[in-house]
């Protein structure tokens, strides 16, 4: 007989084997458990455990520490149960997650955005409905057996086909920033071919929008900007009053201009939406920028705005130093409820192998 995982406070429930991991559980179960890297490494699924035994598998102290787990918090993405399981994560939703596939996609076209940024558009097959939240990623299937894991940037399209709303997307686009010597990202900047044929897993992740009147503030450091960009377009697109006119603060840290890939998108989308302010933050601005704007860290520009979160929601996306700063200071200074702090941590192969015990 399967154990029952049980998610307070929103009373979801799933089945699973013993011995079987808890995240990928309930992602088959379509329950909207919150988890990024699935590696241990980058401590969006972490949670309390109320009752029942687990297993803790490998994981980095960076995203479980000891002391967490001895207050009786886990790491879903790497623990396997072996009873009846209820679990506290208040961030998990009363509604189903889209399903999970492997297709083929095929490259529509590759333009360099910035010298080490590439954005990418592929074509989904006209037989799948490719349904997903924004703010999810896909996994890129190598032909060795890695994943490598890249941020849909793009909104899902909505049509009306009979009685029901479906999903019309045509393609998915990508922000891949080039690692000199990574295995997929040589090849994305050296070797691409026309019309190349990629097989992807997805959609993937649990950062997305969650409902709510707050104000928000949306903060990015490089291609963080990608999930961030598909929340803007998703919200653009709403047809739901209260959500068009909740304010956005949406703060996009770089080193230097060349690096604000989509900056003239940023400033029109600014422009055209009242609802939403845009704060650029250079860390390392080069004299030929001439640059004006704000300087420093990206998270402290928000602190300086806003030294009282507490009424805010924060969706933070980019590099592991500064989601960890972010929801550190934010929640320490700031007030922020640590449950409406939400985040992907772009996390290279070298952060996913470090520190692992």
């Amino acid at each position: 007989m399967p154990f029952t995982v049980t998610i307070e406070p929103s009373a979801r429930q799933f089945d699973i084997q013993e011995g079987g991991n808890i995240l990928l559980a309930g992602i088959q179960a379509g329950v909207s458990l919150p988890y990024g890297c699935k590696d241990g490494a980058c401590g969006s699924c972490r949670c309390k455990k109320i009752s029942g035994s687990v297993t803790q598998g490998e994981h980095q102290a960076r995203a479980l520490s000891p002391e967490d787990s001895a207050n009786g918090f886990i790491l879903t993405c790497c623990a396997t149960a072996h009873s009846d399981i209820v679990l506290e994560s208040k961030q998990v939703l009363d509604v189903g997650m889209p399903v999970v596939k492997k297709m083929p996609v095929r490259l529509i076209s590759a333009e360099k955005k910035a010298p080490d940024v590439m954005l990418l558009k592929l074509q989904l097959p006209q037989t799948e409905n490719f349904e997903y939240l924004a703010g999810q990623y896909i996994d890129f299937l190598l032909k060795d057996g890695q994943k490598r894991s890249y941020s849909i940037a793009n909104a899902t399209a909505q049509v009306l086909q009979g009685d029901a709303t479906q999903s019309a997307i045509k393609y998915i686009e990508l922000h891949v920033r080039h690692m000199p010597g990574g295995l997929f990202t040589d090849h994305v900047f050296q070797s691409l071919k026309d019309k190349e044929i990629f097989r992807i897993e997805g959609p993937l992740g649990g950062f997305f929008l969650r409902p709510s009147d707050k104000p928000m503030i949306f903060l990015a450091s490089g291609t963080g900007l990608a999930p961030i960009k598909a929340l803007i377009e998703d919200i653009m697109m709403s047809k739901e009053e209260r959500t068009q006119h909740r304010p956005i603060d949406l703060y996009w840290g770089a080193r230097s201009l060349a690096d604000l890939y989509l900056h003239d998108w940023a400033q029109e989308v600014s422009t055209a939406w009242p609802a939403l302010k845009y704060i650029p933050v250079l860390s390392e601005p080069k004299a030929e920028d001439e640059w004006t704007g704000r300087t420093g860290f990206v998270h402290l520009a928000v602190l300086q705005d806003h030294p009282d979160l507490s009424q805010h929601q924060v969706y933070a996306c980019g590099a592991p130093v500064m989601v960890d700063s972010a929801k550190k200071d934010f929640t320490a200074k700031a007030q922020l409820l640590e449950d409406d702090f939400y985040a992907d941590a772009f996390l290279s192969l070298a952060d996913l192998r470090a520190n692992i015990g």
